[in-house]
């Protein structure tokens, strides 16, 4: 062989080598970009589940404490007839309703403390305890014959408060999302 054709070996070689190391790369290139695409894809899936989730939630707290406050007006109404063994029978079948309607509203408050954030949770529990206040004013009116009107009513404005306090808190944890 001669000088030529050693030459042209050479470079083909090296051509060779340079195409097979440069495929190389950009494969490890594209492999790490593909990887880190994935990655960032699962992420915003992540978070939007998350959010999704905590919506959800959010929604399903408002609406049950809704659900309870229309009870409490039932229950209000039920207050201002006059005494008598029937009124007491309807009230023992409220607070029945009350006890069931709590035991929802707790159910929410304990996903949206599940969802988080720290924020939405402490307001779900300071509006699931608001609760508590119609529930110490029936017990004795059912119980005892008391008229526990003035109490009962006395709770609505910490309640509908709470509910604010919750939905704004809600608010700003979704929009933070």
């Amino acid at each position: 062989m001669g000088d030529s054709t050693v030459w042209t070996l050479a470079i083909a070689a090296v051509t060779g080598g340079t195409a097979v190391l440069a495929s190389w790369v950009a494969s490890r290139g594209s492999t790490r970009a593909a990887r880190i695409q994935a990655e960032t894809a699962a992420r915003s899936q992540r978070a939007e589940r998350l959010r999704e989730s905590r919506r959800t939630a959010y929604l399903d707290l408002i609406e049950q404490t809704h659900r309870i406050g229309e009870l409490y007006w039932e229950i209000s109404a039920e207050l201002r007839e006059p005494a008598s063994a029937e009124r007491a029978a309807r009230l023992d079948i409220l607070l029945d309703r009350e006890v069931a309607e709590y035991a929802k509203i707790r159910r929410c408050a304990r996903v949206v403390e599940l969802e988080g954030p720290p924020s939405a949770a402490a307001a779900a529990l300071a509006l699931q305890k608001a609760t508590g206040p119609f529930y110490d004013a029936l017990r004795p009116g059912t119980a005892e014959g008391k008229d526990c009107r003035e109490e009962f009513d006395a709770a609505y404005s910490p309640f509908w408060k709470a509910l604010e306090t919750f939905v704004d808190a809600a608010r700003d944890a979704h929009q933070t999302d």
